[in-house]
């Protein structure tokens, strides 16, 4: 019986290239073709059986995924950052800590296609309305570090009016000052009222532009699509460039439902 070593060595130089020495080539020219063949087959068998050994184990010990919240959550913060944080970059807001009821509305509203995503309605789109409370109420309890505010933008000019208009409006306009819905620290109200702080300045322009040309919808009356129809774009511009420069205070929460009527009525903050 011959030594089987080297058909095994030759067997694996074969598969995997290897030239160890300068003999090897000699050596492969003494060894007989039907012992090699028998070599080749037992390693193959050899290295099928611990492939299926490795494929029972992983399949004895599957996975075990926690039937939480928490993780089904994740499949909001793959866009939305690690707890819905987001970032300052592009189009993609922070979710955590928005009010509940904002949230909420915000997921219906990209579900039955009144805001216009095509990620988001697929994700949502078999989902019912007490599943996504759940998840708008989940997102709405992180309180989470912010992000630091943007570098400041535009002319002091630009900045001076968008900082006029979030802070006293424009009356000749019909423009209410943003804190007056928004809240005096521009963090939201309760229940469903978002902040303006904390928001990529694209994501900002995009949705002022989007309601100014009726592609973002809310219930009747759409009052933020109102009041966007009547801002001009360096209106827009001015107004985003400074809320995104702006630092968060302390507590970044939203403020309690206020006791007095909105300046204009508003359907997304009803119940």
């Amino acid at each position: 019986m011959p030594n089987p070593l080297p058909y095994l060595r030759a067997v694996l130089w074969s598969f995997l290239g290897i030239r160890q020495r300068s003999s090897a080539t000699a050596e492969q020219q003494q060894l007989k073709p039907l012992p090699l063949i028998a070599a080749a087959v037992v390693l193959a068998a050899v290295f099928v059986l611990v492939l299926l050994a490795l494929a029972s184990s992983a399949s004895a010990a599957p996975l075990q995924v926690p039937d939480t919240l928490a993780q089904r959550a994740l499949a909001c913060t793959g866009c939305h950052g690690p707890q819905g944080r987001a970032s300052q970059q592009g189009y993609i807001p922070r979710i955590a800590g928005k009010p509940a009821g904002y949230l909420h509305a915000q997921l219906l509203a990209f579900r039955d296609g009144r805001r216009q995503h095509d990620g988001m309605a697929r994700l949502l789109g078999n989902l019912d309305d007490d599943y996504l409370a759940e998840l708008a109420a989940y997102f709405a309890g992180l309180k989470v570090p912010y992000p630091a505010p943007a570098p400041v933008r535009g002319t002091g000019e630009s900045r001076a009016l968008g900082e006029r208009l979030v802070r006293h409006g424009d009356a000749a306009h019909g423009l209410p000052a943003c804190v007056s819905c928004h809240g005096a620290a521009l963090t939201g109200v309760n229940p469903a009222i978002p902040g303006l702080l904390g928001l990529p300045r694209d994501y900002l322009v995009a949705q002022l532009g989007a309601w100014r040309v009726q592609i973002r919808q809310a219930r009747a009356p759409d009052c933020m699509a109102a009041l966007a129809q009547r801002m001009q774009p360096l209106d827009i511009a001015a107004v985003a460039d400074w809320l995104a420069a702006q630092p968060l205070p302390a507590d970044a929460g939203p403020a309690p439902r206020p006791s007095q009527a909105l300046p204009t009525p508003c359907g997304s903050t009803e119940p």
